[in-house]
């Protein structure tokens, strides 16, 4: 049940009459998993705890750096050299105190993310590399967790919900086989700084709708951004009979 005070705070959600009371007690219940608190999951972690999202769990192994602070917009000069997952955990508690936020401050492996998706509402990859979105898409489709990815590089964005509890829906290997990737990281390629704010929002967006049950996920479709024309183009996903990870499910 919501408080007086969440009734205030969150009163422009619970006005709409799609979402009302039902959805925003649906955030308040949910557990988010969240990997990556950099130029994605600032924007991500920022907007589900003061969308009202009860439950906030942060992974990332990683410290502020110089050349985050372009776009890690949660983050400040005097932060350098501190944990990313610690410093956007006592932001998102800045903004909204009731939220519940647990940090990993370590890297996972396929355990790991198994352990700490075990009974969490859905999983958001904001993460920046191949290996972790396996693992983390493998340990997603044996819990049922729906899986909400997102990628951003230069000017071109990605977003895609994976949700195996739906018999058609593609994972993210149907998508990306393990072999042959290489991983092509900001700091080589570089990235335009609202760009990772465009689509960690859209990947907010997409886990308060998988939680409330409003509107239509992105599930079996893949959005592709390219941000220097402004332009979207949707693709279709569908499931491979033959995947490793989700053929059997």
């Amino acid at each position: 049940m919501l408080n007086d005070e969440e009734l205030l705070r969150f009163s422009r959600q619970i006005l709409m009459p799609r979402f009302d009371i039902a959805g925003q007690e649906a955030l308040k219940s949910a557990r988010a998993v969240v990997v990556g608190s950099g130029g994605l999951g600032c924007p991500v972690a920022l907007y589900l705890g003061a969308a009202g999202v009860g439950h906030l769990t942060l992974i990332d192994d990683d410290v502020i750096e110089l050349a985050n602070l372009q776009r890690q917009i949660a983050f400040e000069t005097a932060q350098i050299g501190e944990s990313k997952a610690e410093r956007l955990a006592a932001r998102v508690r800045s903004i909204n105190p009731s939220v519940s936020i647990s940090v990993v401050s370590r890297r996972l492996d396929l355990d790991g993310f198994a352990h700490e998706v075990a009974g969490a509402s859905l999983a958001l990859d904001c993460s920046d590399n191949f290996s972790t979105r396996f693992a983390l898409n493998r340990a997603c489709v044996a819990a049922g967790v729906p899986l909400i990815s997102g990628a951003a590089i230069r000017g071109e964005g990605q977003l895609s919900v994976y949700d195996s509890r739906q018999p058609e829906s593609p994972c993210y290997h149907c998508l990306y086989p393990e072999q042959g990737n290489e991983d092509l990281t900001c700091s080589e390629a570089g990235v335009i700084a609202p760009l990772v704010g465009m689509i960690g929002s859209a990947q907010a967006m997409e886990a308060i709708k998988v939680i409330s049950g409003v509107g239509r996920p992105l599930v079996g479709r893949l959005l592709i951004l390219d941000a220097w024309e402004m332009q979207w183009r949707e693709m279709k996903l569908s499931k491979d009979p033959d995947c490793p990870v989700c053929s059997s499910v």
